[in-house]
């Protein structure tokens, strides 16, 4: 497979199409309201307790704007650290090269089975898959990622893969199929969270005694140390990383850091923005192997994948900054309404809009640039000032232009902008086309409002409400109410007097 294939879902449809199958569903809408909305108050609430919260923003966008100018200089010092500290590092140019690399030194080991640490790096490369394809079974340990993987789902979440799953749809995944991937829930199991929680924990546990290799993804890596981190709420990450006695981590290269003491910057960001808490409550950090203390061989693999394609584009590669927090998720309206499945990636809601594109290349994902209302709140909620809607724009242009070139005659939307400009040029068409569009408006209008107009415009039309024109322009309403003394004081047919 490749890059393109991995993150993007194959057999997908556009995001319009998917979205409008989202929309009917009321449980998904009524799930994704709730969980944004209370997630969304309680990263508000933590911010605002800290003075310096902008210019920890501030802070945390210089220096990944420093870090992506000089990638490669970093990611050379992050091998030279990790290398010095006992890993192995390994560079991987696509997702197939990565899947290769992991599955390699998974059978090295000779063992069959993997527990993993959340990781949207491995969803990228289509990871899972391809290890059960070289016969090795992947266990997900994350709880909201443990439901995924048993019910056959995608995830829809950044941070909450499972957010459009209800208490009862999760109790009867459990009751169905964990038997099938380990040791099965009770038969009285109900959908209390408690009780949910516990079922899920009895049936990894006996998965982090026995496993002897874990894949984690990471958060962030410091170059200058070679220490790499993951932050996680539940406990399995601690378990994944010090257990198992080799551990494997898949790292997007973008997620290096220059220096230990940048983390000093990020964990004060991360939490706040994604789980609206003060510090996550697990947060892993490891440098290379030690006798005695956690895993004995530690491999990191560095994956582009698309990135650094991305980074070519100076405008769009700020997408590369970003840390996974899923704060612009959380306020997005649009989001909010369809979920992260109709983005048809691993990547969903705005970061993904703008990430996917530039990963897969625009052809590949062409309607995502145009999932956004361009409200800007996505910007405004970003911890690292990411101008979302500035790289939407950016990517819309890029997916107008990409469909340009390949049509023999122009669209009607092209056309009806040179005409547009054509009657824009001359007061004299300008007054005619708006007396003929009064006219015209007056015998469409429904209650002020023109509904889905004819022709080329229906597909814009059929989305939106159309205002009536005036029955009356500033033009005639200048003429009727100024008297011709007013010589050049007011708009005239003829563009006279402007001034």
């Amino acid at each position: 497979m490749s890059g393109a294939d991995n993150v993007v879902w194959l057999g997908a449809p556009a995001f319009p199409e998917a979205a409008r199958t989202a929309l009917a569903d009321t449980r998904l809408r009524a799930n994704l309201r709730r969980a944004t909305g209370t997630i969304r108050d309680k990263r508000l609430a933590v911010a605002a307790e800290l003075e310096d919260w902008e210019e920890l923003r501030e802070t945390a966008a210089a220096v990944k704007r420093h870090t992506l100018r000089h990638l490669d200089h970093h990611l050379l010092r992050l091998e030279k650290a990790v290398t010095a500290v006992g890993g192995v590092v390994h560079w991987a140019a696509d997702a197939a090269e990565a899947n290769r690399i992991v599955t390699a030194l998974v059978k090295a080991t000779g063992e069959d089975e993997v527990v993993k640490v959340k990781s949207m790096a491995t969803q990228e490369i289509g990871l899972n898959e391809a290890l059960a394809d070289a016969g090795i079974r992947a266990y997900e340990t994350d709880l909201a990622e443990l439901i995924v993987q048993l019910g056959g789902d995608r995830p829809s979440h950044i941070l909450v893969p499972a957010i459009h799953r209800g208490r009862s749809e999760i109790r009867e995944i459990f009751r169905r199929k964990m038997g099938e991937w380990g040791r099965p829930a009770p038969e009285d199991l109900t959908d209390e969270p408690r009780e949910l929680a516990e079922a899920a924990r009895l049936h990894l546990r006996e998965k982090f005694l026995r496993t002897k290799v874990a894949v984690s993804g990471a958060n962030f890596a410091a170059a200058d140390t070679g220490t790499v981190a993951v932050v996680e709420s539940e406990g399995n990450g601690r378990m994944c990383l010090t257990l198992p006695e080799t551990l494997i981590t898949v790292m997007g290269i973008e997620k290096v850091l220059p220096s230990f003491a940048d983390l000093d910057v990020f964990l004060q960001l991360l939490p706040r923005s994604s789980t609206g808490e003060r510090m996550n409550p697990y947060t892993s950090l490891w440098t290379g192997v030690t006798e005695g203390d956690g895993p004995r061989n530690f491999h990191l693999v560095l994956l582009d994948n698309g990135r650094t394609a991305t980074l070519a584009d100076e405008v769009g590669r700020q997408a590369l900054a970003c840390i996974r927090c899923s704060a612009c998720l959380n306020v997005c309206p649009v989001y909010e309404r369809t979920g992260g499945h109709a983005y048809g990636s691993v990547y969903p809601g705005p970061i993904g809009a703008v990430l996917t594109p530039q990963l897969v290349g625009i052809e590949n994902a062409a309607s995502l640039p145009f999932a956004s209302t361009l409200c800007g709140a996505c910007y405004d909620a970003c911890p690292v000032k990411i101008n979302i809607p500035e790289v939407l724009v950016h990517l819309r242009a890029g997916a107008v232009e990409a469909k340009r070139q390949d049509r023999l005659l122009p669209s009607s939307e092209a056309l009806a902008m040179k005409a547009a400009g054509a009657v824009l040029a001359s007061p004299r068409r300008l007054a005619t086309v708006q007396r003929l569009a009064a006219v015209g408006g007056r015998l469409l209008a429904r209650d002020g409002r023109i509904g889905a107009l004819p022709g080329p415009f229906a597909r814009w039309s059929g989305t939106r409400d159309t205002p009536a024109p005036a029955r009356e322009s500033l033009r005639a309403w200048w003429r009727r109410t100024r008297p011709p003394s007013s010589e050049g004081s007011g708009p005239t047919a003829e563009g006279k007097g402007r001034r």
